[in-house]
């Protein structure tokens, strides 16, 4: 990974509200700043017809666990963690000394990754970036595979954001899934309202697989542990072509929580 790209990620160690809109969807989710205030739930995606989907906000919120590090072990050069919710990777790669920038559109996110040692900006992943093009892994963890309700999107995005031949390591559903909904952050325990309504995606394996390869991706691994599931894609770009300069979406729409990450801006 080239210096500057590094030396971006070393500069965005404070928190930077005005990076983001109000309107983008997590960040005008009150009950995950809540819950991320805290460290602990309840806390949930509630679909249109009311089915409700857990985030595992306690273990987002704790040190990187045994199955995490699996992952980090994977990583390639620079990482940057998409959706890095309340920063447990972020902070990980930080203290083993590797070049790391966690991106988050929730400002309670980006704030607790700081606090936790981790580089994190304020920024949808479909916004300006630094160093796009030149990221050896992008993750996206803990459902976050969904952020912008439209996986090739955001599977375009990333190879954008990836040097020629980077990686990709992504969570995915435990089901066999392939899913586009509109939902919101909610904490059914607690009288405060829900968060502003927003689209995400749910995938398993099989589905990000078949996303994978009508966009170009190369399939590497796919493993489970711990009962979550993984998926590494390399991307195909050859070194010859330019980084994609498609237009920018705002918000996490095609524009964590980690749901700012969900469920990883998670």
């Amino acid at each position: 990974m080239s210096g500057s790209v590094y030396g971006a990620a070393s500069r965005t160690r404070t928190a930077r509200p005005d990076a983001a809109p109000d309107t983008v969807p997590w960040a005008a989710s009150d009950p995950y700043a809540a819950a991320l205030r805290t460290g602990r739930g309840p806390l949930f995606l509630r679909r249109t017809d009311g089915w409700l989907l857990p985030l595992d906000v306690e273990r987002w919120c704790e040190r990187a666990d045994a199955v995490d590090l699996e992952v980090l072990d994977r990583c390639e050069g620079a990482v940057l963690d998409v959706g890095c919710g309340p920063g447990r990777l972020v902070a990980e790669l930080s203290a083993r000394g590797r070049a790391v920038l966690g991106i988050d559109v929730s400002e309670a996110a980006v704030a607790r990754t700081v606090r936790l040692g981790g580089p994190s900006l304020r920024r949808s992943v479909f916004d300006p970036l630094p160093g796009e093009g030149r990221w050896d892994t992008v993750l996206l963890m803990d459902g976050n595979v969904g952020i912008g309700g439209d996986p090739r999107a955001l599977l375009s995005r990333v190879a954008a954001l990836l040097a020629p031949g980077g990686l990709l390591i992504a969570e995915t559903a435990e089901a066999d899934v392939d899913e586009r909904a509109q939902v919101q952050v909610v904490d059914v325990t607690a009288a405060r309202a829900a968060g502003s309504p927003f689209p995400w995606a749910r995938l398993g394996t099989p589905a990000l697989l078949r996303h994978a390869d009508r966009t170009g991706w190369r399939t590497t691994a796919q493993w489970t542990s711990g009962g979550r599931r993984f998926v590494a894609l390399r991307s195909a770009r050859s070194r010859a072509e330019p980084p994609n300069s498609t237009a920018v979406i705002s918000s996490q729409r095609v524009a964590k929580p980690s749901a700012d990450s969900p469920a990883t801006d998670r």
